[in-house]
């Protein structure tokens, strides 16, 4: 099959178009990636050798008036960008997970069969724009049917993760990460791009959460020389216990696998990868997507595996929250019981079956498709 995926913006929406891609294997060739100019799915995609175009896009939604003529634009070039690449490669189907960029895409793809995936519980503005146009959409949770008047179009299918992660366990994810037996593990994370009050409120009472843990924090490339400034201050007999990292790739999973807890934002990764792992978490949800984050964290704490603190909140709950539960085995063990049973491993094979309904049903015959220049 001829498969075009779209998605951007943020981890949570490319990660998982990359592992229904893997679900595929073969059967998705040739495979088009658009993304937008500039956004952080470019690296990703291409460290996996996948063939990426680019084109302009931009939000809509709360801009402001300044800056939404020159977004409108950007769509308007973006669409017919899109229209030239579809054109040109020919989809049988088209794969959707986020980001603006989906849709001057979709518009641009006329009646080529699309399937959306929404990583969120609740749809961003763009996969609410974008639902019109899809066939079928595949969401992580249950609660996110009510936000799609045509139920008859969605289908339950969990958040798909990178097979990858599967292979570590968590003797073998602290044997990749350096880390001891005699302490609990801590992850500190802030998405693909970091977060700036979590590493700031971390930083703040570092020496006390080292005392109890061990911590390894992604901080995003740009803080991570404030963490390593805050590992050189620490006396040696705390040093041991910290690593820091700018962003992990492939050890994504060793420190997923190896943590007993996690505070973390809340984006759409939580809703399949924490589960996956078992992994408790505190979760603040990034004040500038309040709405998405609240909705998905609420969602984790309701099914009693997560706690939530604002980021408002951090230089006051924070510390209290990690000597709580640090130091409380029951509680974390009932967390990742409650956390373990909202996971669908088989997310990812799920979704490749709609893709290879949709992609059967545009080329029946399964013939090869002429692919003209870009």
């Amino acid at each position: 099959m001829r498969l075009l995926i779209c998605a951007g913006g943020t981890g949570g929406g490319v990660n998982p178009a990359l592992a229904v891609l893997q679900a595929l294997s073969d059967e998705a060739n040739p495979v088009l990636w658009i993304g937008g100019e500039g956004g952080m799915e470019e690296e990703l995609v291409q460290r996996q050798n996948i063939p990426f175009k680019a084109i302009p896009a931009a939000g809509v939604h709360g801009v402001g008036m300044k800056a939404l003529p020159g977004n409108l634009w950007r769509l308007v070039k973006g669409t017919a960008a899109a229209r030239k690449i579809i054109h040109a490669f020919q989809p049988d189907v088209m794969l959707f997970t986020g980001g603006y960029v989906a849709a001057p895409v979709a518009v641009a793809g006329g009646s080529i069969p699309k399937l959306l995936f929404v990583p969120d519980i609740e749809p961003g503005m763009a996969l609410k724009f974008l639902a019109r146009f899809a066939n079928r959409i595949a969401v992580s949770a249950e609660p996110s049917r009510s936000y799609f008047p045509r139920a008859e179009k969605v289908v339950v299918t969990g958040y798909p993760t990178r097979p990858e992660l599967a292979r570590w366990t968590a003797e073998t994810g602290r044997q990749e990460m350096r880390l001891s037996g005699d302490l609990p593990v801590l992850l500190v994370m802030g998405g693909s791009k970091g977060a700036h009050s979590i590493n700031n409120a971390l930083t703040a009472i570092l020496p006390e959460v080292l005392q109890i843990a061990q911590v390894i924090h992604i901080t995003g490339k740009q803080d991570f020389a404030q963490a390593e400034q805050a590992l050189a201050n620490l006396p040696g007999t705390l040093a041991g216990n910290y690593h820091p990292h700018p962003y992990l790739h492939d050890d994504m999973g060793a420190a997923l696998a190896s943590a007993d807890l996690a505070v973390a934002r809340a984006g759409a990764s939580t809703l399949g990868e924490f589960p996956q792992f078992g992994l408790p978490a505190i979760l603040v949800p990034y004040p500038y997507a309040w709405r998405y984050q609240k909705v998905n964290a609420e969602f984790l704490v309701n099914a009693r595996a997560a706690e939530m603190i604002t980021d408002g909140d951090l230089s006051t709950r924070l510390l209290p929250a990690l000597q709580r539960l640090l130091k409380d085995d029951n509680a974390r063990h009932a967390m990742r019981n409650a956390m373990q049973s909202l996971g669908q491993p088989q997310a990812s094979q799920a979704i490749a079956n709609l893709v290879r309904e949709l992609a059967a049903a545009s080329n029946p015959q399964g013939g090869t498709r002429e692919t003209k220049p870009c």
